[in-house]
């Protein structure tokens, strides 16, 4: 089987690119790491898109912005409230 496969000419990498997001590499604390990625399995997200919301809102926070990221769960809570309204 593996004849089949020439990956001489093959690339590391993402296939598309990200726009607007930048690959860098940082040492997080394990507990820290441990902790996003309790939480981001059991909501079922990815780890990474749980420390970017985390980031996020501090520098909102910071900036006086205050403004929470929109999940699913308050999607579907704002959806039924209009639906109910409706």
């Amino acid at each position: 089987m593996r004849d089949q496969y020439d990956f001489s000419q093959g690339k590391r990498g993402a296939v598309i690119p990200s726009p607007g997001k930048t690959r860098i590499t940082i040492m997080l604390d394990d507990d820290i790491l441990e902790y996003f990625r309790a939480r981001a399995e059991a909501r079922g997200t990815g780890y990474q898109t749980m420390i970017n919301a985390a980031l996020r809102a501090t520098v909102a926070s910071a900036s006086g912005q205050d403004v929470e990221p929109l999940t699913v769960a308050k999607l579907r809570e704002v959806l039924r409230e209009e639906l109910r309204a409706a």
